[in-house]
């Protein structure tokens, strides 16, 4: 979906998967497709000593700018990702730990606070997708994470449906950022070829673990406070830690990392020139826009997404009840279900290194990993209830289900040139994400309570 970059300046440069290839990078092999006078990289490129530029680049210092890249970025976006997930997802073990009786919830109002985040995130997605044009996306990313996290926190004071219906949609309006921005900065920091095995890192599923631990120890307190009130006041607390971490360490662009030498920061600008993506653009484009919309991939990208989370829908909120309906007490199902994203994401990670590394095999490869996942729902449609063993086997390994949505996370952001059609197929991406879950909790919501 490699889309026209008229009225946008850009110097193609011929593609080089990696430059062990060819021994080293030539400073001259230089491609930064912007707006002249927006594009804080050509502001840093015009500004740099020329004796920086002009020294080639080895593959031994391009590998370990990369290394220094991944050591400094990656953990930043896989925690922000694992803290929005728990915070969205905690809703599921709040259900076991006496959410329902303290504010009088049916089994459709347990199921609309799961949706109405999913409508707070759809509803929010255009007007992040304008935030993230207009300001600089680590800065906005922080305060938004800020946000979620006192939300999460004002979850405890709540006592009834409609409280919690307010507060979970507005978290999901503010938690809208997340995987937008991650999409953007992953494409920002490494190539094409990179880019599958870092989003399956970033895009993980570590957030059941760490909130079954969370919950296990919450659950075995003996406190005045409601534990699940006291679960969401925990959780919170640390998110607000975690968005405080992210302003100071998380930068917006390359050119803005700390972390790095103008040498490193020269080598991170080359490493990704063949996206031909741009860095920095807060002009919005509307003709981009418009191109985007009348390309019929885009579309079929939707439908895409839009189907693979309806599973997510169904079991991210109602996997304490899943699984206690197997015939577990509470706390056992809390610790039934610490494993499960471990297990998704591993299974993504082991998928992603042939996705990356075979070639015009990435769509075939996120097709045949839906095999694990049907094969384990229909062993759960198919077993007798008697079969305990048989039907947790079947449920762990159904979490499986997440991989192929994470391997094609990549393809729209590596696919789609110019910064505005990247944020907006960002937003028509997780507009579908959101559909999707949406539909899968109203769809098996009130059948599990």
């Amino acid at each position: 979906m490699r889309h026209s970059m008229d009225k946008e300046s850009s110097l193609k440069v011929p593609y080089h998967q990696d430059p062990a290839e060819k021994g080293e990078i030539l400073p001259d092999d230089v491609a930064v497709t912007a707006n002249e006078d927006n594009d804080v990289v050509l502001a840093f490129i015009t500004n740099l000593d020329p004796a920086i530029k002009d020294e080639p680049i080895s593959a031994k210092e391009y590998r370990r700018v990369r290394w220094k890249i991944d050591l400094c970025i990656l953990p930043l976006m896989a925690g922000t990702t694992i803290l929005a997930a728990v915070d969205k997802n905690v809703i599921g073990n709040t259900a076991i730990l006496g959410i329902l009786e303290d504010a009088n919830l049916t089994g459709l109002e347990f199921s609309w606070i799961g949706s109405l985040f999913f409508f707070g995130y759809l509803i929010f997605e255009w007007p992040m997708a304008y935030l993230i044009q207009r300001f600089p996306v680590a800065k906005l990313l922080s305060v938004t994470v800020m946000g979620w996290a006192i939300l999460a926190m004002c979850t405890a004071a709540t006592h009834n449906f409609a409280g919690l219906a307010v507060v979970r949609f507005l978290m999901g309006g503010l938690e809208s950022i997340v995987y937008p921005t991650n999409s953007i900065l992953t494409v920002m920091w490494w190539t094409r070829a990179e880019q599958p095995v870092r989003t399956a890192i970033w895009f993980n599923t570590f957030s059941t673990a760490f909130t079954g631990i969370v919950s296990y120890g919450i659950g075995r307190t003996d406190t005045s406070l409601s534990q699940w009130r006291l679960l969401f006041l925990v959780l919170g607390g640390f998110t607000v830690l975690w968005s405080a971490l992210l302003w100071v360490f998380l930068p917006d662009s390359p050119v803005k990392c700390w972390q790095l030498t103008d040498r490193e920061k020269w080598v991170a600008i080359q490493r990704v020139r063949d996206n031909n993506t741009g860095i920095q653009d807060t002009t919005f484009k509307w003709y981009q826009v418009r191109e985007l919309i009348i390309d019929p991939k885009t579309w079929m990208l939707v439908v895409f997404a839009a189907a693979q989370n309806i599973p997510n829908g169904a079991i991210s909120s109602f996997s304490g009840l899943i699984v206690r309906g197997f015939g577990f007490n509470t706390l056992q199902a809390i610790l039934i279900n610490l494993p499960t994203g471990v297990l998704g994401t591993c299974f993504q990670i082991i998928l992603s290194i042939p996705s990356a590394k075979l070639k015009g095999y990435r769509c075939i490869i996120i097709a045949c990993a839906n095999f694990v996942p049907l094969t384990c729902a229909t062993f759960l449609w198919q077993l007798p209830r008697s079969d305990r063993h048989g039907l947790l086997a079947s449920y762990l390994c159904f979490w499986t289900y997440f991989t192929p949505y994470v391997l094609s996370t990549s393809l729209p952001m590596a696919n789609t040139s110019g910064h505005t059609k990247k944020v907006t197929m960002n937003a028509l991406w997780f507009i579908a994400y959101s559909l999707g879950n949406i539909l899968g909790k109203l769809l098996v919501g009130p059948c599990n309570m």
